[in-house]
């Protein structure tokens, strides 16, 4: 592309030179402003690109017509008393309160009553020694001891219980080593070094080796899959993060590449037969599987150009996807589909919007000494109207499988505190560790979705018992 200086200098030899001039002016122009205006409300950019002008809150909820707080049937989490307490400290009176200073010592209790606090202990590790006898054998003379039990194998070390806590807090609760450094010395008054933390996640991780195969086998029967990427940093080196998650499992993945490099090298998505939901990543669209589409992308784009190219078709199928969102919802909660006349309803209600879309965004023939060999260049409302159009069926998926989410939420939710976690930490030291954490966050993800307790399951895992998904799954609708 010329610059500024040549443009005005070919502008200046004839008036054909200073309109292309005025023309290309008139696109850079066109194109910064359009990327000025983007920000997370209207686009895929991150909230933390905002910087400090962040735009009003916006969501894509609705009001529901309930009231604040706990709804009907919710079960609290009131403290209740216990029926044992592990110490009781009695209270004597033996002068009067009211102040007349008689001597109650002597008299008989008519009641007590008693209030609980509830505390935390003080904290210790514990230490457990183990002893074996030596003998001597009568037959060869030699010396011979009991079997140390499993796992131990130091004259010190840590035990399954404080190990896991350590690779909870930095897997789970994304500490960073250092304050999990500090928070052991201040609560057991013995710290514990960056070498010991990694260790955790290290023993962790080999401790869940069967877990690993099982995750990628309960994917490929699942008849959902949410599918994402995004960006993260592996030795100073953008790296991608790929994950791969349903209601019940959660996998990740790392490679140095975004698109199909990176999928061929995971192998089992191109083994997938269920229904894929994405963002149309290119590389998702070659794959076998059925498709759907994340609509809250499509949503954030189409404010874009109601909002900022004040284009009327935009709004009003923004609306019209939400209100197929709540119809959809409706009679999933009636477990009815919706019936064929809605559906073509809809269809054309989407496809009539679409056309006027077409109207406020014509195709622009390029002058012949302008074309060049490959796509043309698209204005982005016409960029999203080829995507509306193409995959029609994609976006409007959830109308017609009602387990077919609206969104893509699910795999985004499962990626996000990957990216919280090196906000916190910076980028990952290694692509051993970055695989490590990632497995070990596999592992915690699944067993929260399968309602279990994240510690008391990592403790298990070390102690060789790793919680393995149901062989036969029940999925959820």
């Amino acid at each position: 592309m010329k610059t500024a200086d040549e443009l005005f200098s070919l502008g200046h030899r004839d008036l054909s030179g200073l309109v292309a001039y005025t023309v290309t002016l008139q696109e850079r122009l066109r194109v910064l402003e359009e990327k000025d205006a983007q920000n997370s409300q209207n686009s895929s950019k991150p909230p933390s690109s905002d910087g400090y002008q962040k735009p009003a809150p916006k969501s894509l909820r609705q009001k529901s017509g309930k009231k604040s707080g706990g709804q009907q049937g919710h079960r609290g989490h009131t403290l209740e008393p216990v029926e044992k307490p592990d110490h009781t400290i009695v209270h004597k009176l033996t002068l009067c309160p009211c102040g007349c200073g008689a001597d109650l010592s002597r008299r008989t209790v008519t009641r007590v009553e008693g209030r609980q606090v509830f505390d935390l202990p003080p904290q210790k590790l514990e230490v457990t020694e183990h002893v074996v006898e030596f003998k001597i054998c009568p037959r060869s003379g030699n010396e011979v001891h009991a079997p140390w039990p499993k796992g131990v194998d130091a004259p010190t070390q840590y035990g399954s219980r404080i190990t896991a806590w350590l690779a909870y807090l930095c897997v789970q609760q994304l500490i960073p080593v250092e304050r999990i450094g500090q928070m052991c010395q201040d609560l057991f008054g013995h710290g514990v070094s960056d070498a010991t933390i990694c260790s955790a996640v290290q023993k962790t991780d080999q401790s869940i080796s069967p877990f690993k195969s099982s995750v990628v086998d309960h994917i490929l029967q699942a008849p959902v899959a949410h599918a994402d990427e995004s960006g993260i940093r592996v030795k100073g080196k953008l790296h991608w993060l790929h994950v791969v998650s349903t209601k019940l499992v959660t996998w990740y993945g790392i490679h140095a590449k975004r698109g199909r490099e990176a999928i061929t090298s995971f192998a089992f998505l191109l083994l997938y037969k269920g229904i894929l939901i994405h963002d149309c990543w290119a590389s998702y669209l070659e794959l076998a599987c059925e498709h759907g589409l994340c609509n809250s992308h499509i949503l954030r784009e189409l404010t874009f150009v109601h909002e900022e190219l004040h284009q009327d078709w935009a709004g009003a199928l923004h609306k019209l996807l939400l209100d197929m969102k709540q119809a959809a919802a409706r009679h999933k909660n009636q477990k009815k589909l919706l019936p064929p006349a809605q559906l073509s309803y809809w269809h054309r209600r989407y496809r009539s919007l679409l056309r006027k879309g077409r109207l406020a965004n014509p195709q622009t023939a390029s002058p012949p000494e302008q074309k060049k060999r490959g796509r043309k260049k698209q204005t982005k409302p016409q960029n999203l109207l080829d995507r509306l159009e193409k995959y029609e069926a994609w976006v409007l998926a959830f109308l017609h499988d009602s387990r077919v989410p609206f969104t893509n939420n699910l795999a985004e939710q499962d990626i996000r505190m990957i990216k919280v976690k090196q906000k916190i930490s910076g980028c990952f030291r290694t692509m051993e560790g970055a695989q490590r954490f990632l497995a070990v966050r596999s592992y915690i993800s699944t067993a929260r979705k399968n309602g279990l307790q994240i510690l008391p399951t990592i403790v298990d895992a070390l102690n060789g018992y790793p919680f393995m998904p149901h062989e036969t799954i029940n999925w959820p609708e």
